[in-house]
């Protein structure tokens, strides 16, 4: 497939669409999401470009102020990066916190004061336009299956949801739900999965297995 082809948009779209609606995906939650489309997707030309990083930057900006953090909804923000390809899953982990780290540097905002900065807290959270945000990567050459999406993706996913889905009383069941599918699908849940709060959840980004030694490469620009 040639790049002019990857970057129409309803390619791109129907890619995902196929990805979630039509696999055996585990994540109930995402599956819900697009089958209401309850979902803002984008792309971007390259992730190691910091042109293309300011163009998501605006585009989370305008995406938060739009959101309503009074709803008990959902929704989800995703850029894809249909001309980036990985053979292995290190190198997109390295891509994935080069452009976290390049995407808080140029964030005009505050960190959100309800998560921490530190990337070794456990209640660290990524934010950006002072709203904290559980990132997850994507990517077809990842280990694991539910993360194969069609093109490298970044899936930002406001901190609040899940703070809200506690408020509920239907985050364990919810959680349960998602990691008996995935346990479902591949034989066992990704093993780096937490619940915030008992670590660091910068471990759970890439989707890959990181090592005990393993150190989060991201630093606030202010320590």
């Amino acid at each position: 497939m040639n790049t002019a082809t990857l970057w129409k948009p309803e390619i791109i779209e129907n890619a995902y669409k196929d990805f979630i609606l039509n696999q055996t995906h585990p994540c109930i939650m995402a599956k819900a999401l697009f089958k209401t489309e309850k979902y803002t997707l984008k792309a971007y030309k390259d992730i190691n470009r910091e042109k293309s990083l300011q163009r998501l930057m605006t585009d989370l900006g305008e995406y938060v102020a739009q959101y309503d953090f009074e709803t008990k909804g959902f929704q989800s923000f995703i850029a894809a990066f249909p001309n980036n390809h990985y053979e292995d899953e290190l190198s997109f982990e390295e891509d994935l916190w080069q452009a976290l780290q390049t995407l808080h540097e140029i964030d005009d905002c505050e960190w959100d004061p309800n998560v921490s900065r530190d990337p070794e807290n456990p209640n660290f959270s990524f934010s950006l336009k002072g709203r904290a945000f559980y990132v997850v990567g994507l990517h077809p050459k990842s280990s694991r299956i539910a993360r194969q999406a069609p093109f490298p993706t970044l899936v930002f996913n406001l901190h609040s949801q899940f703070e809200k889905l506690r408020e509920m009383g239907t985050y364990e069941k919810v959680r349960d739900t998602i990691r008996a599918n995935d346990k479902d699908l591949q034989g066992e849940i990704n093993p780096v999965l937490r619940d915030f709060g008992t670590d660091s959840e910068t471990k759970q980004y890439s989707g890959r297995e990181v090592e005990n030694s393993w150190k989060c490469p991201f630093h606030h620009k202010n320590s």
